[in-house]
């Protein structure tokens, strides 16, 4: 064998015994992945990942005391952005981002966007909240003293934002990247981008899915407006939760990208009209979605009936909006001679005088919740205040219509009864100083005195009733706390050594005099007026006033809850006749002074008022007036209330008509019930 030939032979034996070498490692390797490592492997190859996602419950409605809707739900389309399919690249992220905003803005949607900087440069901050904006730079990782320019940025490197997109789109990026960031944007939280978009945009959109990894269409329930004039301030709204509510709410369940309500009945019974949210599980293996499943069904939220009737509610707003259009029609001589000025402001309250419900309440102005969002800005800035509802929160001296409870305070302590008499020669001489009443009214008693609204009757009690016994019974009306409203509204306040102490105004023995017959520093709410008639009504019962009737299933179906009526105090005297000595008096002032068109005799019963023209700062005075009907069994109590007006009482005819209208309506519509039952 030549020497070439050997060291073939060699080569070919060496690579022989390397491919046999390789081959018996592989086997063993093989053997050992099959017998011995099998189940390490399969086990590697079935790990998964479990996510688990929110699915939000359809909140309840809120419909009024004859089932009437005034706040639905309607199907429409949000546009979501689902964590496991969206890219984790900023890059394309950003590229779908941009994507989806371009398509959404052919259609005039735009995202909501909470970074409190402005969109075009010279940027500044949007927000004079020291504490949210120090917020706003740490989440970003900044100190204090950073500037928009430093937060944008930021922003900009931290997301990998293009420098070729224009500084509009860098801005809507930031925006929306920080949005997410609030929100919690994550596999477990996807994240609504827009809601209630047109059917048009859903149709692009969907053309589009494959350029627009993780977005999706969700056909989702969206809070919805029947009736935007019933009691819109009551009524309240709903809105995203905001960082600074996140760590509340979280611990009751609530996801960053949840709905809540935010104001009214909304909030107050937010617990009931919630629902409880469902939950979603998905399963990820090597990043990708292998099962997806429903593993808690949602819960719809219950629907909320008021005590409210839709229809009673809107004639009370016509009836206050018509008196005030027409006011000057009704203006003479005397009213003249007070120089009032144009009159654009005032409120109404009707209660059901059986437990307290509200039956309507009117505020004028007011606004639409159909246009309130849009129209905000105006609202906000108007002179006149229609976001303020002054039947809960207008603030007001009550005039003669404390003599009321003036007259419960001397008659529960003892100091006059129904024949008791004070002289009235229409001057009264008290410490130095005179004061004055309407008319020389001879001897007087307590009847003709609510009658004819004798001040000298009422400043002569209070000599012996004193500040003290004047603002107890101030107390056990309800004045100067909170009615119970579900809502809530303005507890006013009380006039009284402490108060002007408080505001560092000067208390005079003459206070005392002013106070008892509802002058003074009184501020008092026309809601805690129609409670005052209402206590009176019920011979000394005070009930808190409510809003909400019962509560149904989403369905109504089945009622799940009656609220019951709560009694807040009871002032004794009933036993007595007490009331029914004021009820005599406030009887007798229904037929004072009232012209033909206005008479409130002809109803077939009795109708018990009493009114006032407490003088009110620069507005020379307001016009008030409280009451209940019928009055030998009570079925509502009232109060309204103009400011800077005279003759409101000119309105109760219009009131009580309109409730008799109102009770036609459910008398007949029981017996449509009764009548298809059988």
């Amino acid at each position: 064998m030549n020497k070439s030939k050997y060291y073939l032979y060699l080569k070919g034996v060496s690579l022989t015994v390397i491919l046999l070498g390789v081959a018996c490692l592989c086997g063993y390797r093989l053997m050992k992945i099959q017998l011995v490592d099998s189940e390490t492997y399969t086990s590697r190859k079935n790990s998964t990942y479990q996510y688990t996602q929110s699915i939000d419950a359809t909140r309840g409605e809120i419909v009024d005391v004859c089932g009437k809707s005034i706040i639905v739900n309607k199907q429409g389309y949000s546009v979501v952005i689902l964590p496991e399919q969206f890219p984790d690249d900023y890059a394309e992220g950003n590229a779908v981002l941009i994507g989806i905003t371009n398509i959404l803005a052919k259609y005039g949607v735009q995202p909501e966007i909470s970074m409190p900087i402005s969109r075009t440069a010279p940027y500044t901050f949007t927000s004079d909240d020291e504490a949210a904006l120090e917020k706003f730079k740490s989440n970003l990782g900044l100190n204090v003293y950073a500037t928009t320019d430093n937060c944008i940025s930021k922003m900009i490197e931290d997301y990998e934002i293009s420098p070729e997109y224009t500084d509009d789109q860098k801005w809507l990026l930031c925006g929306l990247r920080y949005e997410m960031y609030l929100r919690g944007f994550s596999m477990s939280n996807r994240f609504t981008l827009a809601e209630d978009i047109p059917e048009e945009a859903v149709t692009e959109i969907k053309e589009s899915g494959l350029y627009l990894s993780g977005v999706d269409i969700a056909e989702l329930p969206l809070r919805s407006i029947a009736q935007g004039d019933v009691i819109p301030h009551e009524i309240g709204t709903v809105g995203p939760i905001y960082a600074e509510e996140y760590e509340e709410l979280s611990q009751k369940g609530y996801q960053l990208d949840d709905t809540v309500g935010k104001s009214g009945i909304e909030k107050a019974c937010e617990d009931y009209l919630r629902g409880e949210e469902g939950v979603k599980t998905i399963s990820v293996q090597d990043g990708e979605v292998i099962s997806s499943e429903i593993t808690t069904p949602v819960t719809s939220g219950n629907t909320v009936m008021l005590t409210v009737d839709s229809t009673f509610q809107k004639d009370l707003q016509n009836i206050l909006e018509d008196f005030i259009k027409n006011f000057d029609d009704l203006r003479d001589e005397k009213t003249e001679e007070l120089e009032l000025g144009e009159v654009t402001n005032g409120a109404l309250v009707v209660l059901d005088a059986k437990d307290g419900g509200v039956l309507g309440m009117a505020t004028c102005p007011t606004y639409d919740l159909n246009t309130y969002m849009e129209d905000y800005e105006s609202l906000l800035e108007d002179e006149n205040r229609p976001l303020v509802n002054r039947a809960t929160r207008g603030e007001y001296r009550p005039g003669s219509t404390f003599k009321t409870i003036t007259a419960t305070a001397g008659l529960c302590e003892g100091l006059i009864s129904g024949y008791s008499e004070y002289y009235c020669s229409q001057k009264y001489l008290f410490k130095d100083h005179i004061y004055s009443c309407t008319g020389g009214h001879g001897n007087i008693s307590l009847i003709p005195a609510l009658q004819y609204s004798c001040n000298i009757y009422f400043y002569k009690l209070s000599e012996d009733l004193t500040i003290d016994g004047i603002t107890k019974y101030a107390k056990l009306y309800g004045l100067g706390q909170s009615t119970g409203l579900e809502t809530g509204g303005s507890a006013g306040h009380l006039s009284n050594p402490e108060y002007y102490k408080e505001h560092g105004l000067s208390w005079t023995v003459g206070e005392v005099l002013q106070s008892a017959i509802g002058q003074s520093e009184w501020g008092v709410t026309p809601l805690q007026m129609a409670v005052v008639a209402n206590t009176i009504a019920n011979e000394g019962v005070r009930y808190e006033p409510h809003l909400v009737d019962s509560i149904w299933d989403y369905n109504m179906e089945n009622k799940l809850e009656e609220i019951e009526p709560t009694v807040a105090a009871t002032i004794p005297g009933a036993e007595e006749g007490y009331f029914s000595l004021i009820e005599q008096g406030m009887v007798a002032a229904s037929v004072t002074n009232m012209p033909y068109e206005y008479s409130l005799a002809d109803f077939g019963y009795s109708v018990a008022i009493k009114t006032g023209t407490p003088q009110q700062g620069s507005r020379v005075q307001d016009s008030f007036f409280i009451g209940y009907a019928p009055a030998e069994d009570p079925e509502i109590a009232f109060a309204g209330v103009v400011e800077g007006a005279e003759y409101s009482k000119y309105m109760i005819k219009s009131i009580i008509e309109a409730y008799e209208r109102y009770k036609d309506r459910t008398d007949n519509t029981a017996s449509q019930s009764a009548s298809d039952a059988q």
